[in-house]
């Protein structure tokens, strides 16, 4: 399962102190760059804040023995309170336009498929009056009204986060680590012997999480039991995709911690993990689009076209957390980067 691994080795001398603070200093930099934007453009100085509040907060529990745990704890308790806040609405946008996008290529595929069996041309596009089509419209409609309240709740609540005495505190504390970092004794040894246990303990971690999954039946491409799976009890699916969820969030960690120890080079393995990131986050989107499309199923009392609909669009986004799984299986155990030296 191992294959070549980055070298977590600092490519330069110095104490892991250096090294460490060099790296948060960059980061907080950047939340504070993000901060200066908000009033141009706030869709992007939020992605700049999460960014750089995602890092700081990772780096922190990864090489957490370099700092003082009285100033690093509370501090990462804050970056995740603001990360989740932050986060919330561009995750309920996204969901949305993937949403409306699956049901127009599920209806405009249906009805192609309708006008190819009695040998029709396919139509122009799914205004037709298959069950589908009808379905589709009103599916869309609800999905849009469900969640346009939530990411305008999200949007309110992010304003209100922002304005609060909190986010001013946690701003404070950001500013104050562009300049100084408050380490532990253990900082001040050579940043070659004490960082990289620190980012093999994350990529243990990792391994560990990884190996726990079912990649054996995911590296099939049509797991149609995991699919069935996923439309029995409610808490089938969510249970069935805790497990990939925590894999994504200890790669991204590993990610973090060769950031810190190589900034340079490696750039084969780093690129492994960042393909890794991206198909456990299309897996995410995914999965959290069919909890939605579920949850519009609960509606009561939808006409029948519409939960037709629904149910066609959640197999469909089941479906394709299972293509994404399929592509991490053959991603990650042919070729798994790790660090040297553990």
């Amino acid at each position: 399962m191992n294959a070549e691994p980055y070298d977590a080795t600092p490519p330069g001398g110095g104490t892991a102190g250096e090294v460490l603070t060099r790296y948060l200093h960059e980061r907080a930099a950047a939340f504070l760059r993000g901060l200066s934007l908000r009033g141009e453009n706030e869709a992007e100085a939020d992605a700049l804040l999460r960014g750089s509040a995602r890092r700081i907060g990772g780096v922190l529990h990864i090489y957490g023995p370099l700092t003082d745990p009285g100033w690093a704890e509370p501090l990462r308790a804050e970056l995740g309170w603001l990360t989740t806040t932050l986060g919330r609405e561009p995750q309920y946008a996204a969901r949305l336009a993937r949403l409306l996008d699956a049901l127009r290529r599920l209806s405009v595929s249906v009805e192609e498929q309708e006008a190819v069996t009695v040998g029709g041309p396919p139509p122009p596009a799914p205004s037709g009056g298959g069950p589908l089509a009808l379905g589709a419209a009103r599916a869309g409609a609800l999905l849009e009204r469900q969640l346009t309240l939530a990411r305008t709740r999200a949007h309110s609540a992010s304003l209100q986060a922002m304005g609060s005495a909190r986010f001013h505190a946690l701003a404070d504390a950001i500013a104050v680590l562009v300049s100084d970092v408050p380490l532990a004794p253990a900082a001040a040894a050579p940043a070659a012997s004490v960082m990289p246990p620190l980012a093999a303990q994350a990529y243990r971690l990792l391994a560990d999480a990884a190996a726990a999954l079912p990649l054996h039946r995911a590296a099939h491409p049509y797991n149609a039991d995991a699919v069935q799976a996923s439309l029995g009890a409610d808490l089938t699916a969510d249970l069935q995709d805790a497990p990939w969820h925590q894999v994504r969030i200890l790669l991204r960690l590993s990610r973090y911690a060769a950031e810190v120890s190589r900034p340079e080079g490696d750039a084969a393995d780093r690129q492994r993990l960042a393909d890794a990131a991206t198909v456990l986050g299309r897996h995410r989107a995914a999965a959290e689009s069919a909890s939605a499309v579920a949850t519009a199923a609960r509606t009561p009392r939808i006409a029948p076209a519409t939960a037709y609909a629904l149910g066609v669009l959640h197999a469909d986004q089941r479906h394709e957390v299972e293509a994404a799984r399929f592509a991490f299986s053959r991603l990650w155990q042919p070729a798994v980067p790790g660090p040297r030296g553990q």
